[in-house]
Parts: C-alpha cells; sequence; structure tokens
C-alpha cells in the first residue's frame, strides 16, 4: 500500500477491494454476506496534528448469514482484521440493496399480494412498482424482535416510461420479514380507484416544450480560483477537506481561513422524515433516511451544466457494492465559484464624492443524493468574508395517495391533482459540526434580545440590549430557537482576544428551524429525539458520531442524542461538538406535482469578532468589463 496517503483522503476502488478481501481471508462465513457500507475510520484531532503519516483503519458494516449485523474493523495498514462484532439485533445497519431487491421479489410473488392486485383489476405484473420502506418504529405483529423488516407500497404503471407514482395502489402495503425471508401480512383497506391521469416529467412527456430561454455562460477566461489536490481544497485563504461518507454524504474536513481553524469535521449526523396523515399508506413512515439507507451510498453523479454550472472541478466516490464489488459514483463532488451579487457598497453623500462597490463571490462544494422518492441536495458555501452556509435542497416527488373523501382528512391531506392527495409532513436535519475554533478549547454562549422596562432612563420603551449567557452543561445547551428573541448562538474561544478585546468566536443564524411534531412517547418521537431541539452540545468523544444512534434500522431510539447527553457533561471549556437541527415542515400544494420545485432549508456560520475589521474591505474594485447594457 502507498503510504503518506493523507487520513482524510476518500478511499480508493484498490482500498475497498483490499478490505473486502482481508474480510473474507479472515472469515469465510463472509463469502455469502450482504454489505451495507465501507467507512474510513477517521483519526482524532489531537493525533491528526502529531502526524498525518497514519494508519489506515476501515470499517466494513453489512448483514451476514448467521447475523442480522456485523461491524468489521480493518488495518489496510497492516493487512489485518483488528475486531469484529455483532450488531445489536436491536438496531441493525443500513438496508442494503439486496435487501431492497428481496423484499420486491417476495412481495410480487406472495399470493395473498397478488389476490389484492386482481381485486382492483390488475393482473399484469410486469407494470408494478414497488416501493419498500423501513419496518422500524412500528413493527408488525408477525415480525419477531430484532428480525429486520420491510413495509412495501405499490404503484401501477401503465407503460415503461410512466411516472408510477401518478398511479398509487391505495391501502395496499405488505409486511416482509427480511431475516425469516417471507411476507408476514398484506394488509388491505379496501379498494380505491387507481388514478388514471398522467403525470411524466421527463422531456418527452411534455404536450410541447417552452422556447429554450437565453443561455447564461459562466466563464473563467484567466481560470479558477480555487485549486484541489486528491480531495484537499484552497480558496482565497480558505483550506479544507471534502469527501463522500456512506452515511452523512458529503463531509468538509479541517475547515480554516488565512491558517486559523474553524471546525475540524461537518456531516449530517442523521435526519428524520416523520409524516403527520392518518392515510394507512403513510402515518407510519418516519425514515431515517442517512443511517438507514445512506446518503452516501444513494450518492447521485453529477451532470455538467445542470446540477453545476460554470467552470467545474469533480471529484469521483468509491462505494462498497452489496456483493461485495466496488462501484465507482463519479462526479460525486462538484467545486466550483459562484457570483453572489454585492459584497459592499456606500455611496458618499458628503463632498468627497466617493462611490465604491465590491462584489461578493463564493466557493461551492456540493453533492446531490436519491432517497426513494425525494432527492437532496447538500451544499456548503464559503464566502470571502468568512461566512459558511449549509443549504439543502429538497427536491423530487411527494409521497402520493390515491384521493379519497372518506380517507384523507383537512390539514393533513393535500389535494395536489383531482385524483391525488399528498400528506403533511417534516424533513429534519441534524448537522454535527466538532469545531476547532482559533486551534484551542471551545464555549458555548446563547445571545437573547430583550425589551427594556420603561423607566426614567427609558421613558419611551424604545431601549433593548442583547443578553449572553454561557451554557456549561450539556442539559443547558438543548435550546429551541425564539424568533421573537432574535436568540443566536456563538462558538467562543475564550483564550483568543481580537483588537477590541472580546474572545473571537463564530455565530450560527439559522433558517427554516421547525421541530419534531410528533409526539415525543411516540416511537418517531423516540427514534429521532436528536429533533426536539434546534441545537445541541456535547464534549468531543469518536464514538458519538449519529443524532438518532449509529444503527437505527429497526431500533426504538438506542444510541442518540437523549442518550448521549443523559451524563449531563460539563462543556464549560472543552472539544466542543455542537449538533443543530433544521428542515421543513412540508404542507403539498399543487405547485409540488409531478416533480416538487427545490425548497431550501440550513444555516449559516458567520464570524463574530474573529477578525478585527471588514475582512473583505481590501478586495479590489472589480466591476465586470463584459457587462452590457441598452444605453452601449
Amino acid at each position: 500500500m502507498a503510504e503518506n496517503i493523507h487520513p482524510f483522503n476518500m478511499l480508493s476502488a484498490s482500498e475497498i477491494s483490499d478490505a473486502v478481501s482481508i474480510l473474507k481471508q479472515s472469515n469465510k462465513d463472509h463469502e455469502n454476506s450482504s454489505f451495507s457500507y465501507i467507512s474510513l475510520e477517521e483519526p482524532e484531532k489531537k493525533l491528526l496534528k502529531e502526524n498525518t503519516n497514519l494508519e489506515r483503519i476501515v470499517k466494513i458494516v453489512g448483514v451476514g448469514q448467521k447475523s442480522n449485523g456485523f461491524e468489521a474493523t480493518i488495518s489496510l495498514s497492516k493487512r489485518e482484521v483488528i475486531k469484529e462484532e455483532e450488531i445489536s439485533n436491536n438496531a441493525g445497519p443500513t438496508y442494503t440493496l439486496a435487501e431492497i431487491f428481496r423484499a420486491i421479489e417476495l412481495t410480487v410473488e406472495d399470493a395473498d399480494y397478488q389476490k389484492a392486485l386482481k381485486k382492483r383489476g390488475i393482473t399484469d405484473l410486469s407494470l408494478i412498482q414497488i416501493d419498500p420502506w423501513p419496518g422500524g418504529g412500528f413493527v408488525n405483529k408477525n415480525i419477531k424482535k430484532g428480525n429486520r423488516a420491510l413495509r412495501a407500497i405499490s404503484f401501477l404503471k401503465d407503460s415503461e416510461k410512466d411516472n408510477a407514482y401518478a398511479r398509487p395502489i391505495q391501502g395496499l402495503i405488505a409486511h416482509v420479514d427480511l431475516t425469516e425471508n417471507q411476507v408476514v401480512e398484506i394488509e388491505d383497506h379496501g379498494v380505491v380507484k387507481v388514478p388514471q391521469a398522467h403525470a411524466r416529467y421527463d422531456k418527452d412527456g411534455q404536450d410541447s416544450l417552452r422556447e429554450n430561454p437565453k443561455e447564461i455562460a459562466i466563464t473563467q477566461p484567466e481560470g479558477v480560483g480555487f485549486s484541489v489536490e486528491d480531495n484537499s481544497i484552497s480558496w482565497e485563504g480558505w483550506q479544507l477537506r471534502a469527501s463522500i461518507d456512506p452515511i452523512e454524504g458529503l463531509a468538509l474536513h479541517q475547515v480554516s481561513l488565512n491558517d486559523r481553524p474553524i471546525f475540524y469535521r461537518a456531516g449530517l449526523s442523521d435526519m428524520v422524515v416523520p409524516y403527520g396523515s392518518s392515510d394507512p399508506m403513510h402515518w407510519w413512515k418516519a425514515v431515517h433516511d442517512g443511517t438507514e439507507y445512506g446518503f452516501g451510498t444513494m450518492t447521485n453523479s453529477l451532470t455538467l451544466g445542470c446540477d453545476c454550472l460554470g467552470e467545474i472541478y469533480y471529484l469521483d466516490a468509491h462505494k462498497l457494492a452489496f456483493d461485495g464489488s466496488v462501484e465507482t459514483i463519479e462526479n460525486a463532488i462538484c467545486i466550483h465559484e459562484e457570483d453572489f451579487g454585492v459584497q459592499w457598497k456606500h455611496n458618499d453623500s458628503t463632498q468627497m464624492g466617493y462611490n465604491e462597490v465590491r462584489r461578493s463571490r463564493r466557493l461551492v462544494v456540493s453533492s446531490f443524493a436519491t432517497i426513494g422518492n425525494y432527492d437532496y441536495g447538500i451544499f456548503w458555501y464559503l464566502y470571502l468574508d468568512g461566512t459558511i452556509q449549509l443549504e439543502i435542497k429538497l427536491t423530487g416527488v411527494v409521497g402520493i395517495s390515491a384521493y379519497h373523501e372518506d380517507i384523507h382528512k383537512s390539514g393533513q391531506d393535500f389535494k395536489i391533482s383531482p385524483e391525488l392527495a399528498s400528506p403533511i409532513h417534516q424533513h429534519l436535519f441534524n448537522v454535527r459540526i466538532d469545531w476547532d475554533l482559533d486551534g484551542g478549547d471551545n464555549q458555548l454562549f446563547e445571545t437573547n434580545v430583550e425589551p427594556l422596562p420603561i423607566n426614567e432612563v427609558n421613558p419611551d420603551g424604545t431601549q433593548f440590549q442583547a443578553i449572553s449567557s454561557h451554557l456549561t452543561k450539556e442539559s443547558e445547551a438543548q435550546r429551541n430557537i425564539a424568533p421573537e428573541k432574535s436568540r443566536t448562538w456563538k462558538i467562543v474561544n475564550p483564550n483568543k482576544l481580537n483588537k477590541v478585546g472580546s474572545p473571537t468566536a463564530y455565530k450560527i443564524l439559522y433558517g427554516n428551524t421547525p421541530t419534531l411534531l410528533s409526539n415525543p412517547n411516540s416511537p418517531p418521537g423516540k427514534r429521532a429525539a436528536f429533533a426536539k431541539h434546534n441545537i445541541w452540545a456535547t464534549p468531543f468523544q469518536n464514538e458519538e458520531r449519529s443524532g438518532g444512534g449509529r444503527h437505527t434500522v429497526m431500533h426504538s431510539g438506542e444510541g442518540g442524542l437523549e442518550e448521549i447527553t443523559a451524563k449531563d457533561r460539563n462543556i464549560s471549556e472543552c472539544d466542543l461538538v455542537t449538533w443543530l437541527t433544521f428542515g421543513v415542515t412540508h404542507l403539498p400544494r399543487p405547485e409540488d406535482w409531478p416533480v416538487m420545485p427545490v425548497e431550501y432549508c440550513g444555516l449559516h456560520l458567520i464570524p463574530v469578532g474573529f477578525f478585527d475589521q471588514n475582512p473583505t474591505i481590501n478586495l479590489p474594485p472589480n466591476c465586470s468589463s463584459k457587462s452590457k447594457s441598452n444605453k452601449q
């Protein structure tokens, strides 16, 4: 194996193949295992600061013939299995594609399922599309505790290119026990007419296309302003590494600006999509898209000029397929620059007569993953002024039912076409940020802005003030936004002061910030407890990586943030980790059909006293000479 591979370099195809070979040589039972994923065991920051030539260690996770799950830790450097452990039956690894395919096959072949289709006049099984969904949270009574399970819902095509989601087979649900390899029950809530309308979204499926908009060409004749080596990116003083984690998807590492560390690692720790309808097709849905399927394993190959526009640099990623082979995701990560309007401007009204304006730009690091009917874009933006933004772009196809007035309820189910209803639901994301602000231990502060009482020094009631408090325990840091108080949180390095004597800091500024609406005592409330609060904070522990627990398939909430923070550890000054929840509560509308326009959510990390003044004051005037107007 090659030496001096940086510990954050993404796994190569040969490393993945080697790891599988080492595992199978160590344990012949794995010749028949189904693999969920392979991940790089990243070193702790204290080790990396001392040495970058570290042992290359990976973890292979999957489902064996004799167990519901296993984890094997393998040293690529020493070519040996360090340890192998069975995963508790109470919380299994992500579903493999082999299991997905098997659930589909078992459902189609089931005699009771075929009878239910015949009741609806459906006999051509080749036109059936089956979508398996995670079976945790609400486990069928016929499935033994600890067994892996999926629920399957169905749709009907009338041709190969038809959009099956336009024609749901209402009220028909198959419960599949993957461990026992059988369908244990067919739920049938009665025949509802299959919708007849079509809803193709491909260009060939449209009656006509609007005249193409005029092309917007983004060119950089002098070349791009960033450089990439392996997965290390440099741009305008920024340094970072980007990778695809099999669970989290796009993750950033060692983010610094002008050689000053900001955070060590950031990525999606978990997410959940709970549905709020009583519809039998949806009420039980609360999928953890990352830890039950994997954002990384479902990452798309991006299309030049569509997913990203301009002068593009791509990074490929490699993943472990369920059969032990290696698959390459070409163009998994897109890196490019974007103009971002005005950075700052002032038109001086005095006799000096200055009119100064500077333009902003940002570096974009992005990826897309498709999980079931939804597509998720993960976009990280770095700005000239030190701002970091995480934006999630939600698109794809909404959850669908055949509309029936006796089934669907106002305020829970929304008609998006004459024949179709879509249920109210949420998409709640939790991003874990391991801070390293200015290279030391950090603190967490909360700021609330409050009006001052009317008194002799505030006679007209016009005054208000910001009140900042230091959060010192895990329990104190379980907080939610309060727009009426303009509540924000700051990450502070108390040992680094700026020119005005204040500690350097970064502020967390949220966009959309709903929290979990499911009852706290419900299965989704227990399984996705991380979504109860907009912020959590913990002292760093290497094994604490997932807001909902490391393994969530069939779990009841084990290992999540409520359990992690139960000891109420001290966070007054430590190697600080924040867990930030944001998302959308989606009330579907006709405009979301047949494919929903992108909906955005996310957050900003903004420097507060990290610089001594506006860090972009030295930008040169850069008005574009190639711009044109109607007066030319």
